[in-house]
């Protein structure tokens, strides 16, 4: 393990294990599917990974502030744990956060805030969080939207925000798998 992953893990398990133990499981498992796609990723490999792990902790009841939770954790991150800049942008813009962030009011905040990394460290943890069931076991993005939007409702604004969101996802999963493949095509 880097520096980095060493503090993020144990950061998360302190905010997510006891009270979201099913949360704190997501988040082990998109930290796992970052792993596996390693090889892309380079020197970037261990900063996906911790944000992987951190992605979610703005549902921590002690962090939830505006209930929006990639916002929220970014902010815990950047003022409360001084966390690395590119982990925190990363966490405040993971999946599409963006398109809700729009539904609740909130995209000049998260934008004005918090600038995008890379769009290939984006797509990385989309693949990731989008490849994880909420049990931390893998899926796909098809499947993954229909449980999110199917544990909110279809009509909830998490619901619509998903659906909407849905082609991005999938052209995230598309790029990412792009590259993989370009990586195991090459000689080591």
């Amino acid at each position: 393990m880097s520096k980095l992953t060493e503090w993020a893990y144990p950061l998360a398990e302190s905010l997510l294990a006891e009270p979201l133990p099913r949360r704190w499981k997501h988040c082990m498992g998109v930290a796992e599917r970052a792993r596996t796609i390693a090889r892309i990723l380079g020197e970037d490999a261990d900063l996906l990974e911790a944000a992987a792990v951190l992605h979610d902790i703005g549902y921590a009841p002690d962090l939830a502030k505006t209930g929006f939770h990639p916002l929220d954790g970014a902010r815990y991150l950047r003022d409360v744990a001084d966390a690395d800049e590119r982990v925190v942008n990363l966490v405040a813009h993971h999946s599409c956060a963006w398109m809700e962030a729009e539904a609740r009011g909130l995209r000049s905040e998260l934008e004005g805030e918090f600038p995008r990394e890379s769009a290939h460290l984006n797509d990385a943890l989309c693949y990731c969080d989008m490849n994880t069931t909420p049990d931390g076991t893998s899926t796909n993005p098809i499947d993954r939207v229909n449980e999110i939007a199917g544990r909110y409702g279809s009509d909830s604004l998490i619901g619509t925000f998903i659906r909407r969101a849905e082609p991005e996802i999938l052209a995230s999963t598309s790029r990412v798998l792009e590259r993989v493949a370009v990586v195991k095509r090459q000689p080591m």
